[in-house]
């Protein structure tokens, strides 16, 4: 743990560590549980989080589930039922189907990409990871897959309280009571950032991304699951190159999602060619979506750095400017560049030609990814 003001952090690598923490922290829970998820697995990690919920519920504890209707396509109306007979209040954010209450034809572009638990107000989790299997460590029977997350303890908590009510007020449910206001007091050194799709989107993620390596005087590490930026943060990036910044961005060496997989190849080649280091994992799939500036400003959360990110989903990130808790963030991006290929353009160029148009064209629709 380290110490930001009366906050404790803890980066969380990847569900070996994050599942564990979060189980620990609702079985801990007296008075409340708030979880906002995007993608519930109906298998036996999303289980095992319904059963821990399902038993405090049955201790009096007030739990409140939100979970996103694309990235939980998978459940089955039936999951939910012992956490509702429990007591439960659990809604679906943005339903693919007509019959639903809350089906928007309009609206189905937008959805609640957010990754964060509230318990008691007093401690949250923020990051990429979601409640299924590929998160789960291969000997458990997971894919592995590589992430991060950040633990709070402390203040900042109540913030993230404060978006999840957000959440249900926009939905036009009856929440969690006693609504923890937005201007709860945090240190100077912390953000929990997070942003709107309805009306007139919010972009202080975008922003807050942009401000940060336009002031970068050392070094930028990026790691991104569908690096897919557009052209004000890619002239950003060369800029920063050019007064001397070191830039590495580390990326999938295979993409859970094909086509973003395939946009990324496609530009890589110009990242190379502006002096921007490029990586790609290789130990298990890359989800997480962290960055780290001068060795000093985390930024961690769900958000990518892709137009649906910027454009349709909503999401949360916490911002840190603490040099020790930054020292595990490095540590963890060096850990990572030990299990990954770095690219260059010999390689880029030795592709099949049909191969690298491919993915040029690709890399020229990212703004649709």
């Amino acid at each position: 743990m380290r110490q930001v003001g009366d906050n404790l952090l803890r980066h969380l690598r990847d569900g070996r560590e994050a599942f564990p923490a979060m189980i620990d922290a609702i079985d801990s829970a007296r008075r409340e549980i708030l979880l906002e998820m995007y993608c519930v697995g109906d298998d036996a990690v999303g289980a095992h989080f319904r059963d821990r919920l399902v038993a405090r519920c049955n201790a009096g504890v007030a739990v409140y589930v939100t979970y996103d209707g694309v990235g939980s396509l998978g459940l089955v109306d039936s999951f939910w039922e012992p956490l509702v007979r429990a007591g439960a209040k659990v809604v679906e954010v943005g339903p693919l189907t007509p019959w639903r209450r809350r089906f928007r034809l309009a609206r189905l572009l937008f959805r609640d990409h957010r990754k964060i638990l509230v318990v008691d107000g007093l401690v949250a989790f923020c990051g990429g990871l979601n409640l299924a299997r590929e998160w789960l460590p291969p000997e458990e029977g997971g894919s592995g897959w590589r992430d991060d997350a950040i633990e709070i303890r402390g203040s900042a908590s109540l913030l993230l309280r404060a978006l999840v009510c957000e959440t249900w007020r926009r939905l036009g449910h009856e929440g969690p009571p006693g609504d923890s206001p937005a201007s709860a007091v945090i240190p100077e050194r912390m953000r929990v950032l997070a942003n709107r799709v309805e009306g007139r989107p919010d972009r202080r993620i975008r922003r807050t991304h942009l401000l940060a390596i336009r002031r970068a005087q050392t070094s930028i590490d990026i790691t991104s699951a569908y690096f897919l930026p557009g052209p004000l943060f890619l002239r950003a990036l060369r800029e920063a190159v050019k007064r001397g910044v070191r830039v590495r961005i580390l990326v999938p060496m295979v993409c859970d999602v094909w086509l973003a997989g395939l946009a990324m190849e496609g530009m890589i080649g110009k990242l190379l060619r502006d002096g921007i280091q490029v990586f790609a994992y290789t130990a298990a799939v890359l989800h997480a979506k962290t960055a780290v500036l001068d060795e000093r400003l985390v930024v961690i959360g769900s958000h990518n750095l892709d137009t649906f990110s910027w454009r349709f989903n909503l999401e949360a990130n916490v911002l840190v400017d603490d040099r020790a808790f930054a020292g595990d963030l490095v540590a963890s991006f060096e850990r990572d560049l030990a299990s990954s290929a770095r690219l260059d353009l010999q390689g880029v160029r030795a592709r099949w030609w049909f191969a690298r148009l491919l993915a040029w064209m690709a890399a020229l629709l990212r703004g649709l990814l």
